[in-house]
């Protein structure tokens, strides 16, 4: 049993509000050799052509959320699960679980290689209740305005659209004080790196 604990993979989950920089951050992490993997790209693979997951979608919200060529049209599924909290939750519900399985599996192989720790990007981590999956977590913030900011810039989202998509994220300020470790990201590049290399020598101790 003993040997089992010291082979298990310390799990560490990376998350924050949307824009805050969190796929910068884990980019340094994984820079400096520490495996990653992205919910996002999961939860995109749980609903490509061909899966149970776009059936489910697709019989939950109509054909009017496909492309021409039948695969989701992401933006019009935004539109509608943003706009109503219930068509975000039966969106969650179908791809969440698809999302938790494959991290599942992806740490499980990790243990065969005898990886000390690795790290899960998972932006909705306090909001679904995984953070118990982890033994740590680190939160990546920024102030709300530095948000909007880069929604604007980056997505060419209103202020109106930038502050819909925050709202449906629990405040930043209450996932920091839930953290095992902050990483601040309103500031320079080489601020955040710096941030980065101070938790990565701490994980490594």
């Amino acid at each position: 049993m003993r040997e089992l604990e010291l082979a298990r993979v310390r799990r560490i989950a990376l998350t924050g509000g949307i824009a805050t920089g969190k796929s910068y951050v884990r980019a340094r992490f994984e820079a400096l050799g520490v495996p990653t993997i992205d919910a996002d790209t999961l939860a995109r693979d749980a609903v490509a052509p061909g899966t149970a997951g776009l059936a489910a979608v697709v019989a939950r919200f109509g054909r009017k959320v496909l492309q021409a060529d039948g695969s989701l049209d992401r933006q019009r599924l935004a539109e509608i699960v943003f706009a109503e909290p219930e068509a975000r939750r039966a969106l969650e519900a179908i791809v969440h679980p698809e999302v938790r399985r494959a991290t599942d599996w992806w740490f499980a192989a990790l243990e065969a290689e005898k990886v000390p720790y690795a790290i899960a990007d998972i932006p909705l981590l306090y909001e679904v209740g995984r953070d118990r999956d982890f033994d740590d977590v680190i939160v990546v913030a920024c102030d709300p305005d530095t948000q909007r900011r880069r929604l604007a810039e980056r997505d060419g989202m209103s202020d109106a659209q930038a502050h819909q998509r925050i709202s449906a994220q629990s405040p930043i300020d209450q996932k920091v004080s839930l953290a095992d470790y902050v990483i601040l990201t309103d500031g320079t590049y080489e601020e955040t790196d710096r941030q980065v290399t101070k938790v990565f020598e701490r994980l490594r101790s």
